[in-house]
């Protein structure tokens, strides 16, 4: 008999069934809400961020590749190219990819067999990074593989047991470097030489897919050759957009304009770490000195920007995504005719005297002149000699690379400071005979007899300047007097503010990599207070020398010295930036009655025949003030001024360290005399007084 289910027992079935739909359908709305956002991803994805992803799937299956822009061009003052940018042919290499050591070999080879390619083009650091490749193809057990023999037994032993840590080949690489010579260079024959700078050049950047210039600057036949002949030099190419730089006017001002790395060369050494914090790529031209240095953001412009991909052979194909952007260009302060003529003078006068009795130890001359009143500078220039082989170096950039003992010129800023400080009166008269300080005398060169301030820089008294000393001091001189100061340091301190009030003793900031500050002698001796007054003890560049010259010829306004005049779009007039007339330094003007007396004393030195007939003869009317330092058994001959004097349109510094002998036959002025009339003769025949 069967048994009937209760009413309760079917309605727990009828439950449990309601339960299991109700559950059913919940997870097959679930279902087809997670089937519906997969659609509606897809369809965003492939519809309407097509384009989007495409592009992040070439990023991820491309490479970038940059191309160094045309670089800005280097003008002087009138327009006349100082640094040019000339079009230079290439033959650029892509690595295909998959490519072996013995591939890259094969078409180094055929390069060589080919081409006119030339061991001299190459660099000394490129020959010997050759001879380690040729080293690395020998087979392994080889001791000479990968140039092992050159390190020492210790050296192989701390590189195999990993104690040079992370930097392992950088250490290792660098000890080959230095050891790699002549006599090993010379074990590879000419032809493999050639083979091996061209397989680095190709393997370079071969990891990153990057394009290397293989060579550079290559004839029209060349070109037409690789451009015909393509299939047999895979991964080879022209690019017709490359260039170089050139210098028309060769030695003149050539270590101020500075150099480029070439497009085989990229970012140099040194320099890498600066370049690429700022976006640059390994493989672009710079600026690796000077003013291409100084100036490398503006002149370099935007490099082409490429995309690489590969076909089905693995070569690689190039699809410009911007196009480079030349550089813009730099307009100098330098009159380069001017600038050409102060050569000649210089190296003229270092030829003539360099060496010659009495001026036995006189290698160096410097000359630089300027515009007071904005900071062009407008010529600079300078010399070295191998006094052994009487062989020449320019050295222009030794006018803010250099120190030099200033001598009796600083007696300007000396007698301003005095009268500012109220030691002494204007017009105040001290008799310049020896003194005797410390036990120990002091004099001027001859006794001037008694001298006001004025006086006292036309004739250059140190006496003078010594009685100042002593006052800045707090004492006055008597005879005998022991002259104990109890804080040196502090006089110091107040003298070298007011000389830095005129650019003495500071950076001047001109717009150049590597400017030279000054040096400040360090004693605790209260005499050598006596010598910092007369410029027998700190050393300035001359262009701080120029810097001072330039504030007593504007009566107090000291402008920043400047080389760039402006910067100009390409095929543009606009003025980007103007970099004259920045004023650095205004003097007070309750002061300004003292600097006009110092102006006074340098129109007497020059008006009293005090610095040489020819300045004093000139049509134009000087003022200066002649330095001469001692330095051991030699002197320093300075001068520094400007004309005309009433209203300056240049000054100038020029000096010549230990120029002369120090004893009673010291030699003229060698930049009163020599330098200065001619440099100041030809600057006022480009610029005539009524034209200025």
């Amino acid at each position: 008999m069967k048994r009937r289910r209760s009413k309760k027992s079917l309605k727990k079935v009828r439950s449990l069934n309601h339960e299991i739909s109700h559950r059913i359908m919940l997870l097959s709305g679930v279902i087809m809400v997670a089937f519906l956002i997969i659609f509606i991803r897809l369809f965003y994805i492939q519809v309407i961020s097509y384009q989007e992803y495409t592009a992040k799937k070439d990023d991820y299956t491309s490479v970038k590749q940059y191309v160094s822009a045309p670089r800005g061009q280097i003008y002087d003052r009138k327009g006349r190219v100082l640094a040019a940018t000339v079009v230079s042919h290439n033959i650029v290499y892509t690595s295909p990819q998959n490519m072996s050591d013995d591939d890259y070999l094969v078409y180094a080879r055929r390069i060589v067999s080919v081409f006119n390619v030339k061991v001299k083009d190459f660099t000394t650091t490129e020959k010997k990074e050759a001879y380690i490749a040729w080293k690395s193809q020998l087979d392994p057990d080889d001791s000479e593989y990968m140039c092992n023999n050159l390190l020492t037994a210790k050296e192989r032993r701390e590189y195999n047991s990993g104690a040079w840590g992370s930097d392992a080949e950088t250490v290792r690489h660098s000890i080959l470097m230095r050891r790699i010579g002549k006599k090993q260079l010379k074990e590879m024959t000419t032809k493999q030489m050639k083979t091996y700078l061209i397989y680095n050049r190709m393997t370079e950047n071969a990891s990153t897919g990057q394009e290397n210039v293989v060579l550079e600057d290559v004839s029209d036949d060349d070109v037409a050759y690789i451009v015909e002949h393509k299939s047999d030099f895979p991964g080879f190419d022209v690019d017709f957009g490359g260039w170089k730089r050139e210098y028309p006017y060769g030695e003149t001002l050539s270590d101020v304009l500075g150099t480029v790395s070439t497009s085989t060369e990229g970012l140099p050494e040194e320099l890498a770490d600066y370049y690429l914090q700022r976006g640059y790529q390994y493989n672009a031209s710079v600026g690796k000195s000077g003013l291409e240095l100084q100036y490398n953001d503006v002149l370099s412009g935007t490099p082409q920007e490429s995309k690489i991909t590969y076909n089905s052979q693995g070569l690689a194909k190039q699809t410009v995504t911007r196009e480079a952007v030349k550089g813009n260009d730099v307009y100098l302060t330098i009159d380069i005719e001017l600038q050409q003529s102060v050569d000649d003078t210089v190296k003229e006068t270092l030829e003539t005297y360099g060496g010659t009795t009495n001026r036995e130890n006189f290698s160096t001359l410097f000359m630089c002149m300027m515009n007071p009143n904005d900071g062009s500078i407008l010529a600079m220039s300078g010399y070295t000699m191998d006094l052994d082989t009487r062989e020449l170096t320019y050295y222009a950039s030794g006018c803010y690379k250099s120190l030099v003992n200033p001598g009796s010129c600083v007696k300007g800023a000396t007698v301003y400071m005095a009268e500012s400080e109220g030691v002494i009166e204007p017009g105040e008269v001290f008799v310049d005979q020896p003194i005797i300080v410390g036990g120990t005398e002091y004099s001027s060169y001859t006794n001037h007899g008694a001298v006001n301030d004025i006086n006292a820089l036309a004739v250059s008294s140190n006496v003078y300047m010594f009685n100042i000393a002593i006052r800045m001091a707090g004492q006055n001189y008597s005879e005998g007097m022991a002259f104990n100061v109890d804080d040196v340091g502090a006089v110091f301190t107040k003298m070298r503010q007011y000389f830095s009030e005129f650019g003495l003793g500071v950076k001047t900031g001109l717009d150049v990599p590597d400017e030279a500050n000054s040096y400040q002698a360090s004693s605790s001796e209260s005499t050598m207070l006596l010598n910092f007054v007369i410029g027998q003890y700190d050393m300035y560049t001359p262009i701080q020398l120029l810097t001072y010259a330039s504030t007593i010829a504007t009566t107090g306004k000291q402008y920043k010295p400047t080389l760039m005049k402006c910067i100009k779009e390409v095929n543009s007039d606009q003025n980007i930036e103007i970099g004259t007339g920045q004023l650095r330094n205004v003097l007070p003007e309750k002061n300004i009655k003292y600097l006009k007396r110092v102006r006074e004393g340098f129109r007497q030195v020059v008006a009293q025949g005090n610095a040489s007939a020819s300045l004093q003869n000139m049509s134009v009317e000087v003022s200066g003030k002649t330095g001469t330092a001692e330095v051991d058994e030699w002197t320093t001959a300075n001068f520094v001024g400007y004309a005309p004097s009433d209203d300056p349109t240049v000054s100038f510094a020029c000096s010549a360290p230990t120029s002369s002998v120090n004893s009673q036959s010291v030699s003229s002025n060698i930049c009163t005399d020599n330098v200065v009339p001619d440099a100041l003769n030809e600057y006022f025949e480009l610029y005539p007084v009524d034209e200025n």
